[in-house]
């Protein structure tokens, strides 16, 4: 695949990094999205670069108008959109009968609402065989410790979101599926984390996923393979749900 262009939200480390570089390797030039660690976000794109593919950051504080821009911005300086994967999303933590007005707020801005609103840009720009893949949790199925109602609440969204659209985009030839993590190991969830342990239990492997675990199963989406897919979501969690 030549000449595509994927849009990575959340895409200066961690997963979403993983991403950007796994798609890189597929073909696409990439443009990524970060909040605020500019410096992650250079890394990913030598990263990019040294694949020979053309690569782009833009600084999103992950507000609608923000995200809406951005899309924008990729189609104006890269040419075209043909891959977009939501990553970007926070993990709030704590007792329902504890949660905050604005805690509620920003899980719904930021893991819901900005996800809408990218795929709607997005959408308004793809051609035949775009894909949006968005990434959603594996606590959106299970909830298997207390605290994570929110977070729980706002993956299970993206999956009625994504069945929804798929139905209004299936025409045009363009897929919108979720990919369900478990436990990765990642800076902000490492596998020596303290609750690892605790995750572990719950899995049928027992041990924590890599990154590229994630990544590869987004390259098979966004790939001409996966055009027969969508509004699905592919649970990769090392058997957490099971």
């Amino acid at each position: 695949m030549t000449q595509r262009v994927a849009y990575i939200t959340g895409g200066s480390r961690g997963i979403g990094a993983a991403i950007a570089k796994s798609l890189a390797k597929d073909g696409h030039d990439i443009a990524i999205s970060y909040a605020r660690n500019e410096q992650a976000a250079q890394k990913t794109l030598e990263d990019v670069r040294a694949l020979g593919r053309r690569g782009m950051a833009i600084r999103c504080d992950g507000e609608g108008n923000g995200n809406r821009a951005a899309i924008q911005r990729v189609v104006a300086e890269m040419g075209r959109i043909d891959a977009l994967v939501c990553n970007a999303g926070i993990y709030p933590y704590g007792d329902v009968a504890e949660m905050t007005d604005e805690q509620v707020d920003a899980v719904l801005g930021l893991n819901v609402r900005a996800v809408m609103i990218e795929t709607i840009e997005a959408a308004r720009h793809m051609t035949q065989g775009g894909r949006i893949i968005l990434i959603g949790s594996t606590f959106a199925d299970r909830s298997p410790f207390p605290g994570i109602s929110l977070y729980s609440a706002s993956k299970s969204a993206l999956n009625g979101f994504a069945r929804g659209a798929a139905r209004d985009l299936g025409p045009r030839g363009i897929t919108i599926n979720v990919v369900q993590p478990g436990p990765i190991d990642t800076d902000m969830n490492p596998a020596t984390g303290a609750a690892a342990d605790m995750l572990r239990s719950f899995m049928c492997h027992k041990e924590y996923g890599k990154v590229s675990d994630i990544a590869s199963v987004v390259s098979f989406l966004a790939s001409p393979a996966a055009g027969f897919i969508t509004g699905s979501a592919l649970t990769t969690d090392g058997g957490l749900a099971a």
